[in-house]
């Protein structure tokens, strides 16, 4: 099992909130990996907080690469609307897409995720596993 760790997560984690046992455990056991589009939301900030080392380890981590299906997405949104899932933003929808191309399990703090993988059938964590 894979699981994409949302930015929603990571940040929680650098806080020292709730989440951060089921994250070691995640990461002991060598489960968590990432994609182009959350390194992108998280390492301008570490690069603002100088946090090169935590940089270099995001850097080497197993990444999903990203095959952007831009009709999927359109036909995501427009699934998770009628379910009443409603402002999801895109970034998420290619988060949710790149979990389901690749078999992944997402963790994400954001409840949007779960609401959306009851009608796009993908796994979240601490959910539907």
């Amino acid at each position: 099992m894979n699981v994409l760790v949302d930015s929603s997560v990571w940040i929680d984690y650098f806080r020292g909130s709730g989440n951060g046992d089921a994250l070691d455990l995640l990461i002991d056991e060598n489960l968590i990996c990432t994609n182009e589009l959350i390194l992108a939301e998280l390492i301008p900030f570490l690069w603002i907080k100088r946090q090169r080392k935590l940089i270099d380890l995001f850097q080497s981590m197993q990444r999903l690469p990203p095959d952007i299906d831009w009709d999927k997405i359109i036909e995501f949104q427009l699934k998770s609307i009628r379910a009443g899932v409603n402002k999801v933003g895109v970034p998420d929808l290619v988060i949710a897409q790149n979990a389901i191309q690749h078999g992944a399990t997402v963790f994400s703090l954001d409840n949007h995720f779960s609401l959306m993988s009851q009608s796009l059938s993908f796994n979240v964590f601490g959910g539907s596993e």
